[in-house]
């Protein structure tokens, strides 16, 4: 039995004239009339009673139009969802980021996405850069937002979004009044930090700050900004951050820039397997480009 002879059966029962469904199937009148007696000789029943001037459906096709319509209508809606989840317009996207993310282009992306892709889930998973990276490569993650990653085989990078980064220092501390501080200044102070397992690329960054200095004394480390921030807060030392993180306003901490403006980066990481996640990526450009950040798409 083929498909085509049941969706013929349909449009017949709909029209009971085969002349007006040969219309709308675009085909002559003869092959439709020789398809449906086929399908009539496979069944062993009659669907049709035929005369020279009407066409009836039979009680045995009554009872197969019932049966057969709704099961071609879900057969339809699936085909349509097929090919929207091969576009990327339906289904499900993975989406890990760092946390820093949630003050750069992060919003204004999810804002976008969601009106272009209002059938897709988003799925957020808040995860450390190196975390991402491992989730990527097994496969459980479609695309993460990197904050300065190591370029791993397998990963696809691209920019997204670059900023400066700033001195976060407690209130009252002996550079609190300096407009700009540089990395030299901050080779006694003690220090904290993403850990290095979990942000690497992110660390080395700040350490390389200080060639040539005394590397910084981490006396502290925490996985979100937000702790690293309440901790400065505590005094109980100082840190390096990606400047959006001044966003999150604490009274007890004051964010300062650094010499030379060194800048900390955000990737795209993927292999772009899932359609969806190409347009999401096109969504962080956007709201990139939205804030007043221009730069070389290129990686």
């Amino acid at each position: 039995m083929e498909l085509r002879h049941l969706h013929y059966f349909l449009v017949v029962a709909e029209h009971l004239h085969f002349g007006r469904a040969a219309e709308e199937l675009r085909m002559s009148q003869p092959p439709l009339t020789v398809a449906v007696k086929k399908l009539e000789q496979e069944l062993g029943v009659q669907l049709f009673d035929r005369t020279t001037r009407s066409v009836s459906l039979t009680p045995a096709g009554r009872m197969y139009l019932d049966r057969i319509k709704p099961l071609l209508s879900d057969l339809d809606k699936a085909n349509r969802e097929l090919t929207e989840a091969g576009l990327g317009l339906r289904g499900r996207l993975n989406v890990g980021f760092v946390s820093s993310a949630s003050y750069a282009t992060m919003p204004s992306a999810l804002r976008r996405f969601r009106e272009l892709r209002p059938n897709v889930e988003l799925v957020l998973n808040p995860l450390t850069t190196d975390e991402q990276i491992e989730k990527l490569l097994e496969g459980s993650l479609d695309l993460g937002i990197l904050r300065d990653p190591t370029r791993v085989p397998g990963i696809e990078l691209r920019e997204i979004h670059s900023e400066p980064l700033v001195v976060a220092l407690p209130a009252g501390h002996r550079l609190g009044n300096q407009d700009q501080i540089d990395a030299s200044e901050l080779a006694d102070e003690d220090f904290v930090l993403f850990p290095y397992k979990y942000m690497s690329g992110f660390y080395s960054l700040v350490h390389s700050l200080f060639d040539g200095h005394t590397p910084p004394r981490i006396v502290e480390r925490a996985i979100h900004q937000e702790t690293i921030l309440g901790l400065v807060a505590a005094g109980l030392g100082v840190s390096i951050l990606p400047a959006s993180v001044s966003r999150f306003q604490m009274p007890e901490v004051s964010f300062h820039p650094l010499s030379g403006e060194p800048k900390t980066r955000l990737y795209a990481g993927t292999g772009f397997e899932n359609p969806a996640a190409s347009a999401f990526h096109e969504c962080l450009l956007e709201a990139d480009l939205e804030g007043g950040q221009q730069l070389d798409r290129s990686v």
